[in-house]
């Protein structure tokens, strides 16, 4: 543009694409005013109030209010402080639209009801730590007053939910499942119980030192018989049932008789809830660890077969 033309609101308008009630608004506010009046009072505007006309367009399709946008076209703030303060704000509109897209897809996968959706929405909104409060206050909850032992408490308080900025709607959907599990009155009290046992085997000195070593030949063992079609209460369980139990006495340096296979067979039966794999199950999937296998099912097997010759 010519810095001697000066060019009618019109004019102005038809350059830059801004309708010409917008560049009014814009003029009557002070932002842009106009380089002078023609006799008949009409606003005319030079190249300079063009530029600025530019500048203030570009800050406000940033999102900048237009009393900022005023303070930095007089030099009262510092572009670099108001970008910063911007970007801040856009990060969060940026992480709440990933949300809502996540729990869309959620909800288009699920075929929610507007219930389910109306729960969605609320709990994806949730901050970092109010997540992580509503899986702490369950954890507290369930463990208050109680001695457990200092690996398994260190675990459960150091897995807590982090949901990333942009959730695939399938960490959306554990995340709901997640907290409508430890919400259950019913998993609360399983996991009580749980924690009393152990609580009360901690006092007795009666906790093996290598718990995983049993979990896993368990696993091996119950899953072989599954493989081999053996049914628990069947004669053909019973080699197995004898292997994991000796297996279990020595853990516990105790004798295989029938009082230890009853205290064993009720140890097993609080500690098989398939509802305590599923939390750690979701708490993988929301954090994008490995998801741990489904192993009740053999336990359970086991149990089963216990039960049989109890």
């Amino acid at each position: 543009m010519d810095g001697d033309t000066t060019y009618t609101i019109g004019e102005l308008a038809r350059r830059t694409g801004l309708p010409v009630r917008t560049i009014r608004f814009y003029s009557d506010a002070g932002v842009v005013p106009p380089t002078r009046r023609t006799e008949a009072g009409y606003r005319l505007y030079d190249a300079d109030a063009a530029a600025r006309l530019d500048l203030v367009r570009t800050l406000r399709d940033l999102g900048v209010d237009l009393a900022t946008v005023r303070r930095l076209l007089d030099r009262e703030v510092d572009a670099g402080q108001v970008a910063a303060a911007h970007a801040d704000a856009l990060d969060v509109q940026i992480r709440t639209l990933r949300l809502r897209r996540a729990v869309l897809r959620a909800v288009a996968k699920r075929g929610s009801t507007p219930e389910e959706i109306e729960l969605m929405h609320r709990l994806a909104r949730l901050s970092d730590e109010e997540r992580r409060r509503i899986i702490t206050d369950f954890i507290d909850e369930s463990f208050a007053g109680l001695d457990l032992h200092p690996g398994f408490a260190e675990k459960m308080r150091a897995a807590l939910p982090d949901l990333p900025d942009d959730p695939e709607p399938e960490q959306v959907d554990a995340w709901v499942e997640l907290a409508e599990l430890v919400g259950d009155p019913g998993f609360r009290a399983s996991v009580r119980r749980m924690a009393e046992f152990q609580a009360a085997e901690v006092a007795q000195g009666t906790v093996p030192d290598d718990f995983a070593a049993l979990a896993e030949l368990t696993r091996e063992k119950a899953e072989q018989a599954v493989a081999d079609g053996i049914e628990p209460a069947s004669d053909a369980a019973r080699p197995v049932v004898d292997e994991l139990v000796r297996a279990y006495a020595d853990a516990w340096d105790a004798t295989d008789d029938a009082a230890f296979r009853r205290d064993l067979l009720r140890r097993l039966e609080i500690g098989t809830d398939p509802r305590t794999e599923r939390y750690w199950q979701l708490l993988a999937l929301i954090n994008g660890w490995p998801v741990p296998p489904t192993l009740t099912p053999l336990f359970q097997w086991f149990i089963d077969a216990l039960r049989a010759r109890a």
